[in-house]
């Protein structure tokens, strides 16, 4: 399994204050806002981003919630700020989020099987055993040909246009990485994956990397302190 860390109060350097997602605002369905990124939980082989912790500034009763990278798109109204497809009713039915659960690997595991279990069984429409949407129901959908998607509102259609790209032999996926969502959250990434092994170095849990090579990275920041 692989390990995740947070960032908590770690900052880059090298990004600016405007690029850095900590602080941008997210919002659900129906342009309802529910909270500011706070921190985001990543893996520390990679660097990757697979969660962002959501700061809701009390409207939640356990204040904090995650959402997986994949569910996290651009904000259609507001710039450099970031949507999911949930209500904040939905939200309320996730499992309390505790930072010190990433920390421990069995009450992580045990947590992210409650909270996925949460997405697939509540009333937010997921395929289980998939990050994928599932595809609205007949009931769900016009009788007339033609007009597939004309009950969702225009934050969701927006949303599903942006994750549909095409692929060979006539066949459609759903983009499930956080690649489509501006070049705010890929610059942070990509600072993040560049400092992981800053960051992650006293990680007693996990190895990031060769000895050799955590040392001589090592060797080097002292050669470029003196």
């Amino acid at each position: 399994m692989a390990h995740y860390g947070i960032l908590r109060d770690y900052r880059f350097a090298d990004l600016d204050t405007d690029e850095d997602i900590r602080g941008a605002h997210v919002y659900g369905r129906d342009d309802e806002k529910l909270g500011k990124i706070d921190d985001v939980i990543f893996d520390h082989s990679s660097g990757d981003i697979r969660y962002v912790v959501i700061d809701t500034g009390g409207w939640l009763s356990s204040k904090k919630f995650i959402v997986p990278a994949e569910r996290l798109t651009g904000s259609a109204k507001h710039e450099d700020d970031f949507q999911i497809n949930a209500t904040k009713q939905q939200i309320e039915a996730f499992p309390p989020y505790d930072e010190d659960d990433v920390r421990n690997e069995d009450r992580w595991k045990d947590y992210e099987k409650r909270y996925k279990a949460a997405w697939h069984d509540g009333p937010v429409q997921h395929r289980k055993g998939s990050d994928r949407d599932i595809t609205p129901t007949a009931d769900e959908m016009p009788a007339e040909p033609g007009s597939i998607g004309s009950q969702l509102s225009r934050e969701e259609q927006q949303e599903l246009s942006s994750r549909i790209i095409p692929a060979a032999d006539n066949e459609v996926t759903i983009d499930s990485t956080g690649s489509g969502i501006g070049a705010r959250w890929l610059t942070f990434e990509d600072r993040l994956r560049q400092h992981r092994r800053d960051i992650t170095e006293s990680c007693t849990t996990c190895s990031v990397g060769p000895a050799a090579d955590r040392s001589s990275q090592s060797a080097t920041r002292e050669r470029n302190a003196v």
